[in-house]
Formats: structure tokens, sequence, C-alpha cells
């Protein structure tokens, strides 16, 4: 190995390093991994630019679409409103799982979670019993019917298009699902079995009719008349009388952080935290008002064409990072937002300055005729409102059938996956399933800024003799024990890392490494490739390993320790499930 392969394995610590501690957004640190390998002279400026024109990245982007195309007509909420009648807790698990799987083996697991969470929550609800039984299930059973096709998972496609760049035959749409349908009813019976046991019980994390996610940060002013003028927090007695906790005291620019003492002027505005109910019921009784530079009117909430709904900032959301005030001016739709949740922080900023992360929580009110706009942002998850939209359901059969003939040429050779997709939205489009603009929307450009970023680290690994290098390395700790203990080897490799790290990064970093790990030893590289993709896939252990898990983090309360608890047995289940079976489907 030579001076570029020790450049090349500078680089990819560095990656490795970056993704790890998330000091950048994914997106971010693939372009400076790209602008890295361009000025080391590790790549040529066509291998550099070869990732936007990958075949994985325009078919994962025609696959964003697409899933849109269902979930804004409302194809698949007839699914989950199916589901709502189902009363039994454990029968609702399992048919929940079985769905979601079902429909993240074509359909963008996030989107397909996104619409499944407010019908859980609102059964949980309604039922009496806790919502954090089944989320944690919900992520799994998506990430468990990702892998059983080519398209179920973008890091499937990546490593795909990264074994024909490596001189192998690639996959078929459903070469993958007899391993797939194997660990997933394993994953099934595992969480059936073990999930009673392990998961938490916690009430207090789930969405209720009345809108009690939690404790929200909000802002009161104090009205002239208000009862509290001239007493001190403390002596109002907010915490034991309603709940409410005064966290800080505004008064003009003067931030009063300690405010048990201070007796209450009018004008003063108080960061409170509470349930939204018992805040609402206190600014009634007390004569406060929401801040009003939210430009918030009582009579909105009289208004009967407003709507109250809870929406999570989504993975790969444009907000996350920004602040409510910087959000002002690109603001679609005409709402108000009254409080923010964050589980496991306190807020002391005004709500106009929090940036805002993935999995914040935000109680607005908006227009009624607005909500269909908002379900079809892919920025935001609507979790729970008073009133649901109805769907368009000649759209939705029209979307539903585009979507069965993508796959279907697919799946028939009548064309390849990346041009059938292409024309699937073309389809949506022509239907007016989706307009123009909403196509462009649709699309999560982070994911496809990684993709095209990352791709050519698999490039520089395997032309630099890097990839080689790293091969020795591990056929010097198991190369002894044959093929199939390297096998376990690779698969535990990327197992370990997808907790960590992004998962296609993950895939990208070490696709090249099996391959070449696998000709050392005169093996057949497909079964390693298959482990690769299989690893990166399914991330149970830890909440940030994939974005199901990070949606289901928040809005169920779970700890980090909930996953790994239930988590690293589901990630040893489906490794010595994959040590077994790959063999016997591709021979080593």
């Amino acid at each position: 190995m030579g001076i570029d392969g020790l450049l090349t394995l500078l680089v990819l610590s560095g990656a490795v390093i970056l993704f790890v501690t998330e000091r950048f957004p994914v997106d971010v640190i693939a372009m400076i991994i790209l602008a890295s390998l361009l000025i080391l002279g590790l790549v040529t400026p066509g291998q550099a630019l070869s990732g936007f024109s990958s075949e994985a990245t325009i078919t994962v982007a025609a696959m964003f679409v697409l899933s849109a195309g269902l979930t804004r007509t409302g194809a698949l909420r007839a699914v989950g409103q199916m589901l709502a009648r189902i009363r039994q807790t454990w029968l609702f698990t399992l048919t929940v799982m079985v769905s979601l799987a079902a429909m993240s083996a074509f359909v963008n697991n996030t989107a397909a979670l996104a619409v499944f969470l407010p019908v859980v929550l609102g059964v949980a609800a309604a039922n009496k019993f806790s919502a954090s039984k089944v989320l944690i299930p919900m992520s799994y059973a998506a990430q468990m019917g990702g892998v059983c096709t080519l398209i179920g998972t973008s890091t499937n496609l990546l490593v795909n298009s990264l074994a024909k760049d490596l001189g192998l035959p690639g996959f078929s749409l459903f070469e993958f699902a007899p391993l797939g349908l194997i660990t997933m009813a394993a994953g099934l019976v595992y969480m059936m079995i073990v999930g009673p046991w392990l998961l938490p019980e916690r009430r207090t994390a789930e969405i209720t009719e009345t809108y009690e996610l939690g404790k929200y940060i909000s802002e009161l002013r104090v009205m002239p008349g208000s009862p509290l003028i001239g007493k001190s927090v403390a002596d109002a007695k907010l915490g034991e009388r309603h709940g409410v906790f005064v966290l800080e005291l505004l008064r003009g620019e003067e931030k009063i952080w300690s405010p048990r003492a201070q007796k209450l002027q009018e004008g003063d505005i108080l960061l409170t935290r509470g349930d939204w109910s018992r805040l609402s019921k206190l600014k009634d009784t007390a004569r406060l008002e929401i801040e009003p530079e939210f430009k918030l009117k009582d009579e909105q909430f009289r208004d009967d064409n407003q709507v109250l709904t809870e929406v999570m900032v989504a993975p790969g959301s444009r907000f996350v990072g920004q602040s409510l005030r910087s959000l002002e001016f690109n603001w679609h739709y005409n709402a108000t937002v009254l409080a923010i949740h964050r589980r496991g922080e306190v807020l002391r900023e005004k709500l106009r300055d929090v940036e805002l992360a993935v999995g914040d929580i935000l109680l607005m009110l908006t227009s009624l005729s607005e909500m269909q706009q908002l379900r079809g942002n892919t920025n935001v998850v609507v979790l729970t409102e008073r009133e649901e939209g109805s769907a368009n359901s000649r759209r939705g059969w029209i979307a539903l059938a585009i979507m069965a003939a993508v796959v279907g040429a697919a799946t028939l050779e009548w064309l390849p996956i990346v041009a059938s997709s292409i024309l699937g939205c073309i389809g949506l489009v022509m239907f007016r399933c989706l307009q123009p603009e909403e196509v462009y929307e649709a699309v999560d450009w982070r994911v496809i800024m990684l993709l095209a970023g990352v791709l050519p680290m698999g490039i520089a690994l395997q032309s630099s003799g890097a990839a080689g290098f790293i091969a020795d390395r591990t056929l010097d700790v198991v190369g002894g024990w044959g093929p199939l203990a390297v096998l376990a080897m690779v698969y535990l490799l990327t197992a370990t890392l997808t907790e960590f790290m992004s998962n296609n990064a993950s895939a990208v970093l070490l696709t090249p490494i099996a391959v070449a790990t696998a000709l050392a030893i005169d093996a057949n590289p497909t079964p390693f490739v298959v482990a690769v993709a299989f690893a990166a896939s399914t991330s149970f252990a830890t909440p940030v390993g994939y974005q199901t898990n990070t949606m289901v983090h928040n809005v169920g309360g779970y700890r980090f320790s909930d996953f790994i608890k239930i988590g690293v047995p589901l990630n040893l289940l489906f490794w010595a499930i994959a040590v077994v079976m790959i063999p016997r489907i591709w021979p080593l």
C-alpha cells in the first residue's frame, strides 16, 4: 500500500470520527469527504461526481417521490383506520408490526412509520394502554420489512450499486426476500415473547386526546387585571395548585432566572412548563395570554375552523437547527406555535429563539383547510389532531396502481428499477397525485447528498489498496477460522458501526472491504456484500442508529437503555441467523 492508501485511510478515519461524533450534519460530512478525496487526488473529478449520477442515488430519490404519492393521497391511511378497530393489545401490536413490515418493503420506512404513529397513539389513548409497548416494535418492524426487497431501504440500493461497480452481478428486486422473511419472522416472534417483559410502560409519554404529551414550554404574559399582579411566583403556588412551573421571568430585556421571590407586574412574561391542558386552564383563570408576538388571539380557540395539532420535527427536516424566528418567512402555513416539548431537556430560551431538533414536538394551532398540506410536509410528522382530513380515494388508488406497476415492471425485468421508478414519478404528476413542487419537497435531499458524497469513498478505498490492507488485517485476526468466521466478523463489524453512525455511510465504507476480504480468501464476495447490506439496514440497539428509532425514542419517552436491553439481543439473533442462512442462499 502506497501513499494513496495511507491518505485514504486517513480520510476514512476522519470520516468515521465525524459520523460518530455528529459534529456536523451527515450531508455536510459527505461533502467534506468528497472535497478531501478531490484535493488529495485520490479520485478523479469524474469519479468524484459519479455519486450524483449513480443508479442508487437516482433510484432512492425516485422512491422518496413514490412513497410521498402513497402518503399524500391517503392511500395508506385506510390501513391505519382498519387497525384502529383492534382492541386487544397483543393482537394490535402484532398486526401493526406485520402491516408496517409489509408496507416498508416497498415504501420508505420513515414515511410508513409516520402514517402509523397517530393511529397507534390514538388507539393507545382510547384503550388505556401504554403506547411505549408498541412504538419500539413498530420501528423494528419497519427495518425488518425494509431488508426484504431491493427498494425497501436506501442501503440495499446503495450496496447493490457498489457491488456492480466492484464487478459483481448485483441483486434482483426480491433476491433479499428469503433471508429477509426468515429474519422478520424470528424478529416478530422475539418481540411478541420478549417485548412485553422488556419494553417499559410509560403512560406519561403517550399523547392523549387532551394533548398531554409530556411537558410543554410556553410563554404567558401577565395581562391587566390579573390576580397574579403583586404576588410572587412562590405566593401564587402555580406548581402546587396548577401543575405549572415557572422556569424564567422575562421583564422587558431583563431575564430573571430564579423568579420565585419576584413580585409579578403587568406585562411580565412567564416562561412556563406543564401539560398543555393545565397551561390553558391557568391562562383562563389567571388572566394570562399567550405571548402576543405569536399574533394569537383568543378568538382562534373558539373558531371551528381551527385545528389544535401536535407535529414532530422529522428526521432530515430542514427545520433542524433553525429557530421559529428564522423560519418565520419560510413557514408555509397560517400556523401558530403555542408550545414546544423536548424530551429530557428543559428549554429556557424564548420559544422564538429555540433551535429545533429532531423529535421536538410543536403544539400548533392552524386552519382546518391547511391541515392536508401540513400532513404532506416531509419536514414534520403530524402526530394527532382534532379532526382527520379526508383522503382522495381515486388518487389513492391511482398511486397504489403506479407503485404496483413500478414493482411489477422491475420484478418481470421489463425495465431496470431506476427506469420504472422514474416513470412512476412521472405518472404521479401526470395523474395529479402530486404537484410538481411536491415532487421536489418529497425528496430527502440530505440522504441524496450523503449518497452522492460517500460513494467516491468506496472508489478510493478500492483503487488505493486501502480496502485490501484492511482486509489483510481482518484476516490476521479471524482468517484462520475459515470463511464462515470471516463472514461473521464482517456482519458484526458492520452492525456495530451502524449503531453509532449513518447506516448508508457504514455500508459504503465496509462494502469494498468486504469484497476485498472475500477475494483474499478466494471466497464468493456476494455473501459478504449481503452481510453488509443486512447489518447496515437493521439497527436495533441505539436510538440514533436508524431514523425510525429516533422518531419513536422521542414520542415514546424511551431511555437510551431501553433500546440496549431489547435491541442488543435482537441484533445478536439476526447475526446468528445471517451467519447460518447467508451461506445456504448465497454459497461461499
